[in-house]
């Protein structure tokens, strides 16, 4: 595609060339660059492209956008800010691949990866080549692609959905984080189903109130469009045990569909039976009512279920095809992830990192066993910290024995982290031990018969960042190296 094609899909700029190369590629990290390559300057948090726009050039860039002056010797587009226009020059380029998918964006602080991946083996299973963009990876079709964000920059996303388009990919799900919606990295995806899921505490070291971070999560639905199309109708699927959704039904203009357990729903959980080995339940649904069941624990994950099921029947997956798909999946890594090597008690590696989360999984255990519970539990550094006294609160309220010890501290200090946790929790009782390995063995040593063992906060993460250091460190294989040696 021609520059001077390509940057007409830009309202105001300036152009400081006639020159009119062809590019090849869009790029915002310089070491991509290539012969051809426009190169996008984006200011970061910690670095701003700008300083790399003259390594581009050297790299044989075809020309660069920015909206600082760059001192270099191919055409140069000036922007008021670069981070919006890579959104429009990235839809423009791959030529608006979202156009061709079914859509489905996931919203919520908790259970986005479940009902994402849910969705994806649901689509699968009804002969759909699918897609998923996540937390953990990037999935097109049997394909796993690494990711770094929950969910990527716009320009990451459009090749993604440009390479989905290529390979006959026809559904996709994909987690969309709050801190996504606010920078615009989602803008140029076009939505077909806005799915929300919860909203709790977290992240307000970023939005700094509740109403914020609500408000942020509410952009998903409002950027489904003012308009009605019979021909690509747009759905808000909601979770009506939740009072945020009452919000996001004043910002949307998208059909409204509802889920719910405890508040009539279009899509309701009735007579819910929890089992170790999973989940029961009568669902009531626009044409009737039937039975669900599902290999997954807790009644959070109902509203998982609930989430896909929804999003599944207006996408116009056939019914029967959802409730098969549902019962055969088997769960998510790092998801209420049971650990087995025989031992005669449990152990439960799950990614709770919230207050809620951890709440959701700590009650599901106590339906599940009337014995001792152990809960190994950090929170992270860099991150919210009014939510680590609560963290903490959480583990005493219900676990009979809660480890408090480090998750990712990051720059701070794990003992200044775990003071924070304290003081939520004056006069009850609790063990520290700042090294995860050591809390996870000491809490698998201990466990007796019929006990649960849960280890949260990470969940499927294979690292763990202590200052500037990324080290290797998954908890389910610490977990079977202790319950090897015991």
């Amino acid at each position: 595609m021609k520059l001077q094609s390509l940057i007409k899909s830009l309202p105001f700029y300036q152009l400081t060339s006639e020159e009119n190369p062809d590019i090849t590629s869009i790029e915002n990290d310089h070491r991509q660059v290539k012969k051809g390559s426009l190169f996008i300057c984006i200011k970061g948090y910690t670095v701003n492209g700008h300083q790399f726009a003259k390594a581009a050039a050297e790299r044989q860039a075809a020309a660069i956008v920015a909206e600082e002056p760059v001192d270099v010797d191919v055409p140069v587009v000036y922007v008021k800010d670069t981070k919006r226009a890579m959104a429009v020059l990235a839809d423009a380029f791959y030529q608006s691949p979202t156009k061709s998918l079914k859509l489905i964006g996931i919203t919520g602080t908790n259970g986005k990866t479940t009902t994402s991946h849910l969705l994806y083996e649901i689509f699968q299973k009804a002969g759909e080549k699918a897609g998923l963009i996540g937390t953990m990876y990037i999935k097109i079709g049997d394909k796993t692609l690494e990711t770094k964000n929950t969910t990527p920059d716009s320009l990451t996303l459009q090749k993604v959905f440009h390479q989905m388009q290529k390979e006959q990919v026809t559904a996709a799900a994909m987690e969309v984080s709050s801190h996504a919606l606010v920078e615009g990295r989602v803008h140029g995806c076009d939505y077909d189903i806005a799915v929300f899921t919860n909203l709790t505490q977290d992240h307000l070291d970023y939005h700094k109130t509740m109403d914020e971070y609500r408000r942020a999560k509410g952009l998903l639905f409002a950027q489904l469009g003012n308009t009605f199309d019979r021909e690509k109708q747009k759905f808000a699927v909601l979770n009506i045990d939740d009072p945020a959704s009452e919000y996001f039904i004043r910002e949307t203009a998208a059909h409204i569909v509802t889920y719910g357990i405890e508040r009539e729903a279009l899509f309701q959980a009735k007579n819910i039976e929890l089992h170790p080995s999973g989940t029961t339940f009568d669902l009531v649904y626009p044409d009737g009512e039937c039975q669900i069941k599902t290999k997954l624990a807790g009644k959070f994950n109902v509203y998982n279920v609930l989430a896909s099921i929804a999003a599944a029947y207006v996408a116009k997956v056939d019914f029967d095809t959802i409730v098969s798909a549902v019962g055969d999946i088997e769960g998510v890594d790092g998801r209420f992830q049971l650990i087995h090597e025989g031992q005669d008690f449990s152990v439960i590696v799950d990614y709770a990192h919230t207050p809620d989360g951890l709440e959701n999984v700590l009650k599901t255990v106590r339906q599940l066993t009337d014995k001792r519970i152990f809960v190994v539990v950090g929170c992270g550094g860099d991150r919210d910290r009014t939510k680590r006294p609560l963290m903490a609160k959480v583990a005493c309220q219900y676990a009979t024995d809660p480890i408090f010890t480090s998750d990712n501290p990051r720059s701070e200090n794990p003992l200044a982290i775990l003071k924070d946790m304290e003081k939520g929790v004056e006069g009850e009782k609790y063990e520290i031990i700042p090294d995860r390995r050591e809390a996870i063995f000491k809490a698998i040593k201990k466990a007796s018969a019929g006990d649960v063992v849960v280890i949260a906060g990470k969940g499927h993460e294979t690292y763990q960042i202590i200052g500037d250091q990324v080290l290797h460190f998954d908890d389910r294989e610490v977990a079977i190296e202790a319950l090897k040696e015991r």
